[in-house]
């Protein structure tokens, strides 16, 4: 019973690291019609809807924790969604695995915890990687890239401020994400109406197809599968499935978008979704802080 208990598991983490993957080729669908605010906005009050019975009887003291957080994942969406309209939706799914390489760097300059040597050999490993992805050298990087390597480093200290204002107050990780997804869509809403505000909601079923796959299945029912097989599984294992993420976002990106492919491409992906695997699952100051992106609520 445990067995099947855990190979169930497995498989749901393995479909939740398939459906982000996915995410990045999705939301670049979803930006053929709709602004990067509008399309923030849409998909996470969507989000807070489905999340809505999470936030019964929240005291305000969560609230002063949680919109903080959904504050900083406001900055980290807004980096990786206006990236995906400068560069591929596989390079986007490959560059912000780095967090996981860069996460304990950003541990080690904020609380002085000071990564084991192995890590640095990763960080070398991904920037390889991410040199193979994007080009022959630096300067082949768009400005996507940038953006979306700029998420990656957001990310990676994120997770750290996440954690300690998760830390502070005792709501659950469900309303923690309820509150996360409120503060983010709202925060889109009021940043588009600074900038005029936002067209009319478009009627191409298209839009609404790529919003619903991402604010149900990429946004609520991922983070509550997720919560469940964590609970089920050792931490190699989940590194190791959760680390395939940016290898589906290729896969979906070459089979579905047509995007280009070539082998030095897919090298640099291999390179970083290696490296990021064996961050996350080989030392536990960095299966810490994995742990942490999960909990609080960080979603893909």
């Amino acid at each position: 019973m445990g067995q099947r208990m855990l190979a169930s598991a497995e498989w749901l983490l393995l479909a939740v690291a398939l459906v982000w993957g996915t995410s990045y080729g999705v939301a670049k669908l979803a930006l053929e019609h709709y602004p990067v605010f509008g399309v923030l906005a849409v998909r996470f009050i969507l989000a807070g809807l489905c999340l809505l019975p999470a936030l019964r009887a929240i005291r305000w003291q969560a609230w002063r924790a949680g919109l903080p957080m959904g504050g900083i994942l406001l900055a980290i969406l807004l980096c990786e969604t206006w990236a995906l309209q400068y560069t591929s939706a596989s390079n986007a799914a490959f560059l912000i695995s780095l967090c996981l390489v860069l996460t304990p760097l950003a541990e080690w300059l904020l609380y002085g915890q000071r990564p084991a040597a192995r890590i640095w050999a990763l960080v070398g490993l991904s920037w390889l990687g991410a040199l193979l992805l994007t080009g022959d050298s630096a300067m082949h990087f768009s400005g996507g890239d940038a953006l979306m390597l700029l998420a990656a480093v957001l990310r990676a200290f994120g997770v750290c401020w996440l954690k300690q204002l998760a830390d502070r107050q005792p709501a659950t990780a469900q309303a923690l994400t309820a509150m996360q997804c409120w503060a983010v869509g709202l925060g889109a809403l009021a940043l588009s109406a600074s900038q005029g505000g936002l067209p009319p909601l478009p009627r191409d079923p298209g839009f609404w197809l790529a919003i619903s796959y991402l604010a149900v299945l990429c946004t609520v029912c991922a983070f509550a599968i997720q919560n469940y097989a964590l609970r089920r599984s050792d931490p190699s294992r989940v590194a190791l499935l959760m680390g395939s993420e940016p290898v589906f976002g290729a896969l979906f990106a070459w089979l579905w978008l047509g995007e280009a492919m070539g082998p030095l491409r897919w090298l640099g992906g291999g390179l970083m979704a290696v490296a990021a695997v064996m961050a996350t699952g080989g030392g536990s100051k960095v299966e810490k802080g994995v742990g942490e992106k999960e909990e609080v609520g960080v979603v893909g």
